[in-house]
């Protein structure tokens, strides 16, 4: 079994105490690689030391919709030299929309920064790592006009990817629609809480090539240890979830999401 966390936060200050010691143990626990993902102008600059300091570690570089507040297009500027000199920064994100928050940025301040950072994906050819909460109309028309897809509905996995929706929160029929676009989508911790059944239903219908492992780590633990801090070696539990929605072992599991893993960062290679 080899393990993808394709959406982690080592960079996260919940790590400071023991973080050479948390990394250091993942590959005991068959997690073979990591993409570690900006939040903001810091932390992306934290992601790409990570990046050299690990070579199982991958980056994605970007600021979240709460705190895009401040860009300026010079941060455009520093998030394009980022992934143009680091060869391991594989993705653009995390980036989007979020309406949850009230403090957040105005909308209109989101939907300019989530577009000035797509164009900077598209124009970099690098996939991009969405967030959308209580967005999820404005982030379907955005991401449709972006990517549009095979609008006949049919789907290619291998062929189209164009990034991933992270910790996907919405409905079935909103997985359709963005299903058509090519993204994949990430499915962590939330799959296994009690009260997750809107996101069964559209893990479901959502087929095994097109999820990938995400921990979000350090938030978001899966149950049983929901209450602790979250890290890739808890990802197991995602995955026996994952096994008993789609009728296949833990091991197919993990073996299909490391693929599309592959896929979705461009890493044939690995």
């Amino acid at each position: 079994m080899k393990i993808f966390d394709t959406h982690a936060h080592y960079d996260d200050k919940a790590f400071d105490n023991d973080r050479e010691e948390i990394i250091s143990g993942l590959h005991n626990l068959n997690v073979m690689a990591v993409t570690d993902i900006g939040c903001d102008m810091k932390s992306s600059e934290e992601v790409v030391k990570l990046t050299k300091k690990y070579d199982f570690f991958y980056g994605a570089v970007g600021v979240i919709p709460g705190e895009c507040g401040d860009m300026k297009d010079e941060d455009i500027d520093a998030l394009r030299r980022m992934a143009e000199e680091n060869e391991k920064v594989v993705a653009i994100g995390e980036i989007g929309l979020d309406y949850y928050w009230e403090d957040n940025p105005e909308r209109d301040i989101q939907k300019k920064w989530f577009r000035a950072q797509l164009d900077l994906a598209k124009e970099l050819n690098l996939p991009v790592v969405i967030h959308s909460r209580d967005a999820a109309e404005d982030t379907l028309n955005i991401l449709t006009e972006y990517f549009p897809g095979r609008r006949s509905g049919e789907e290619d996995a291998k062929e189209m990817c164009p990034g991933v929706m992270h910790c996907y929160s919405y409905s079935l029929e909103t997985a359709e629609q963005l299903m058509k676009t090519g993204l994949y989508f990430g499915i962590g911790g939330v799959v296994t809480y009690k009260n997750a059944k809107k996101l069964v239903r559209a893990v479901e219908a959502i087929p095994i090539e097109r999820i990938v492992l995400e921990t979000d780590c350090p938030y978001l633990t899966p149950t049983p240890k929901r209450g602790e801090r979250n890290y890739s070696g808890y990802l197991i539990h995602v995955i026996e979830k994952l096994a008993e929605i789609k009728g296949l072992t833990p091991d197919e599991v993990a073996d299909i999401t490391w693929e599309n893993a592959k896929r979705l960062y461009r890493l044939e290679k690995l």
